[in-house]
């Protein structure tokens, strides 16, 4: 008699995804809350913010100075210190490669910008 094999437990769906190995930032896989509890790199982390679908949030606790890497390329410096799972965008990041803006008090215009 032919045994059924053992069941296999689906793959688990990550919330973050990670681009490069090299990176230090992942990307949020669908809108996640404050207080969720994600696994980067096998270490449960609560999340201090709500990330956005397709925000960065930092791999790993960043110091200003640090170098932001995405893809495997580098893509900015850290301006302000930044926690483990806390997203990294213009208010805590600035682009090494384009100027980065931010939107003016009319949220419609970028500051720097002459549209």
């Amino acid at each position: 008699m032919v045994q059924d094999p053992a069941p296999v437990a689906p793959p688990q769906f990550s919330q973050l995804l990670l681009m490069s190995a090299e990176d230090n930032c992942l990307i949020a896989r669908m809108q996640l809350a404050a207080g969720d509890v994600v696994d980067i790199d096998g270490i449960p982390v609560t999340l201090p913010e709500a990330v956005p679908l397709g925000y960065k949030v930092a791999r790993v606790a960043l110091a200003p100075g640090a170098k932001v890497l995405r893809y495997g390329a580098l893509i900015g410096t850290v301006t302000a210190p930044v926690a483990q799972g806390a997203i990294l965008h213009t208010h805590n990041l600035a682009s090494d490669n384009i100027p980065t803006y931010t939107l003016a008090d009319d949220s419609k215009s970028f500051i720097g910008s002459t549209h």
